[in-house]
């Protein structure tokens, strides 16, 4: 079960990224700040949960939560800056939405970059742990997924409404067939390197 707060004293915001792992598309990130008696039997890690039960979540969380955020940082920021430092920049971005100022931020992974000298706890699987991390983490997968399928409309061979942007065979077949489009990670390797015969 999910635990409701780090420190009840305090006001956090729950922080998580979706999309890192792409070659295709944003880095999404999500802030939440959730009441502490806010519980949902359904609320879990996005990665556990079945997108009919991410839907339902959305509203919920959007509705009952003190304040929430959600910022995209693009393909060509990332290629920029590199992913690292892109979900950093989208987390900050996130932060700044919130219209309630945390004074602790949870944070999911083992790194992160400081945010207006508010402490910060890194949480590794954290939105396993932290009901306001998994909040986050639903939030930002949810609104990174609905982007991929209307690109999917533009570029349908590369099964963008299936993969999302995440390395599949058939996203790969793609990219080895057709080449890449303007969405696609420069700074990723798209294609692994061709297998040497000895």
């Amino acid at each position: 079960m999910l635990e409701a707060y780090y420190n009840k004293e305090e006001i956090e915001a729950g922080c998580d990224e979706a999309g890192r792992g792409c070659l295709a598309g944003p880095v999404v990130a999500a802030a939440v700040i959730l009441p502490v008696e806010f519980y949902h039997p359904l609320l879990n890690d996005s990665k556990k949960l079945t997108p009919s039960k991410r839907k339902k979540l959305v509203p919920i969380i959007q509705s009952e939560a003190i304040s929430y955020g959600v910022a995209f940082v693009d393909h060509t920021k990332i290629d920029e800056i590199n992913i690292l430092n892109a979900s950093f920049s989208a987390m900050h971005l996130a932060l700044d939405q919130l219209k309630t100022k945390p004074t602790s931020l949870l944070i999911d992974g083992n790194r992160f970059n400081p945010y207006k000298k508010i402490k910060h706890h890194c949480m590794i699987k954290g939105d396993g742990r932290f009901a306001s991390i998994a909040a986050a983490s639903i939030l930002a997968k949810e609104s990174r997924d609905a982007y991929m399928e209307k690109l999917h409309e533009e570029f349908p061979e590369y099964d963008w409404k299936g993969n999302k942007g995440y390395p599949t065979k058939k996203h790969r077949a793609a990219i080895q067939n057709i080449g890449i489009t303007p969405y696609h990670r420069k700074s990723f390797t798209l294609l692994p390197p061709p297998q040497l015969d000895l």
